[in-house]
């Protein structure tokens, strides 16, 4: 399995990559670009070579992420070119860097009609799909419920991948605090869920999982992340999970809390153990 973390690109792609390495990591998520800000950066090709390079030789893997305020259902049309040009950036950057894809939240639409929230993000993700030839996947997040309750089910998930033009240009991301604050994952209903995304065709397409405990309890609709076994999910159900065969095989990015006395480092080495655990 593939365990790693958010790491900072604040010493370049590059620099990334070797934090990875130094964390004992082997997989990790950065930003293309300033997570606050939607305006198209002009990178250094060269440094994401060398974190393409780095990761090739020691057999990391990793996923970008959008800026926090895109929303693949916004209906302000200059929001959205904006957004789209963004969304693009981060896809060439990606793609640059040798990495799986971008991770992108499901939309959110604060107007009356929940269709029409849907439609705008298909439209969004067809226009930027259209041109775009590199590898680098758009990779949709599943919501945790905090206001418009979209993007919060499998179905929904994978509803979306097949009315888009370009489906085989979409995977997913699944984020375990987001699914448990949703109420879609409640600890303990794991091997249905499997059963259930099995048959609708949503594991075939994931491609990453956001690894992250939950500060609260499931079905609360607030995304609050903690440290792997030290939230309500708990180390029982994310052994469980983490051991599920749909899983084994996928990236694992933690989003958690970091500080002197519990590292990622830490924490990594913490979810390998439970990931090679027989104990119940």
């Amino acid at each position: 399995m593939k365990i790693g973390s958010h790491v900072s690109t604040r010493n370049g792609y590059f620099g990334a990559a070797q934090q990875t390495v130094r964390l004992g990591g082997k997989a990790f998520q950065y930003f293309p670009k300033n997570p606050r800000s939607l305006t198209v950066k002009s990178f250094d090709h060269q440094d994401a070579n060398n974190c393409a390079r780095l990761c090739q030789e020691h057999g990391l893997v990793s996923i970008a992420h959008t800026a926090y305020p895109t929303n693949l259902s916004e209906a302000d049309d200059a929001m959205r070119r904006v957004m789209m040009a963004s969304i693009a950036n981060d896809l060439e950057i990606a793609e640059a860097c040798g990495s799986i894809g971008v991770v992108v939240h499901f939309g959110k639409y604060k107007g009356a009609d929940p269709l029409m929230g849907y439609t705008l993000m298909i439209n969004m993700l067809n226009q930027i799909l259209r041109d775009w030839e590199g590898s680098a996947l758009v990779l949709i997040e599943n919501n945790a419920g905090q206001g418009a309750k979209m993007g919060i089910t499998f179905e929904e998930l994978v509803q979306i991948r097949k009315l888009s033009a370009y489906p085989e240009k979409i995977g997913f991301c699944l984020d375990t605090c987001h699914a448990f604050a949703s109420g879609l994952w409640n600890g303990s209903n794991w091997p249905a869920l499997v059963e259930k995304g099995t048959e609708l065709g949503y594991f075939p397409h994931l491609k990453a999982v956001h690894l992250n405990d939950s500060m609260h309890e499931s079905s609360s609709y607030r995304d609050r992340h903690a440290n792997v076994g030290k939230g309500y999910i708990g180390e029982t159900s994310m052994r469980g999970f983490l051991q599920s065969p749909v899983i084994r095989e996928m990236p694992v990015i933690l989003e958690t809390p970091s500080s002197a006395s519990y590292t990622h480092q830490d924490e990594i080495a913490y979810v390998h153990s439970l990931a090679e655990s027989n104990d119940g």
